[in-house]
């Protein structure tokens, strides 16, 4: 729809890089950028790296970092995009289209592949809806792309959320304790001080397991060695008696 090519071109474009937001983080001021584009400009700026801070290039407020030790390329990871920009690059940004089936019989509950991609309508169809959409005069010279060559990359399985049963849960409440979809999370999580996204909490999960890992581990080896321990000691005294 042109809808999505407007939202993707006002709203979600990086101003450092003019392209459509990269791993995008939004800083105090409100205002959102790609983590790589805003490291990068950090570097540039001696004021920033000594406040150990990020600098807007668009208003210059500066935004504390959590933990100014690491290394600057690192600062912008903990600073996360508001969920509005989430939210919209989540339905519009780039891979949010399923361009697997068609759309139009898709609406009609049918799973027909789809052959073309039409940017304009941001439709992708079969060859039988693509004739009938030929047929309309302002469509008919529409830019497509021929989705036969491409390769298809095979998607990961989405849990879908019970109540809103079209949206994906992408999102984590860590204040209630409960996976959530972007409706969820505005209708009941408003007041919620700490909601991410599951992508952005599966670093701290892994590390944590890591690290959970290393002392059951280490607890393990312990225990064995006291083991070992005890029956020296049982095997000495049965050979004394």
């Amino acid at each position: 729809m042109a809808t999505s090519q407007k939202l993707t071109k006002h709203y979600l474009t990086c101003i450092i890089c003019s392209g459509v937001f990269s791993n995008p983080c939004t800083l105090v001021c409100n205002h959102t950028f790609c983590r790589k584009c805003i490291v990068n400009y950090t570097k540039t700026r001696p004021e920033a790296i000594s406040a150990k801070s990020l600098l807007c290039p668009f208003c210059s407020k500066m935004t504390k970092v959590s933990d100014p030790e690491r290394a600057v390329k690192e600062w912008a990871d903990d600073v996360k995009p508001i969920f509005l920009i989430q939210g919209l690059l989540d339905s519009f940004g780039p891979g949010s289209k399923d361009t697997t089936c068609c759309s139009y019989c898709k609406e009609e509950g049918e799973t027909t592949p789809a052959s073309v991609l039409r940017y304009v309508c941001d439709d992708a169809l079969c060859g039988r809806c693509v004739r009938v959409h030929n047929r309309i005069p302002s469509a008919r010279h529409h830019d497509i792309t021929d989705l036969s060559g491409e390769v298809k990359i095979k998607r990961r399985r989405m849990v879908m959320c019970k109540e809103h049963k079209d949206e994906s849960v992408k999102l984590l409440c860590k204040d209630c304790g409960k996976a959530v979809c972007q409706t969820c999370c505005t209708i009941y999580h408003r007041q919620c001080v700490s909601v991410v996204s599951l992508e952005s909490e599966m670093h701290t999960m892994k590390a944590a397991l890591t690290r959970a890992t290393g002392n059951l581990s280490q607890r393990k080896e312990k225990i064995n060695k006291e083991m070992e321990t005890k029956k020296s000691k049982l095997k000495d005294r049965n050979i004394s008696i």
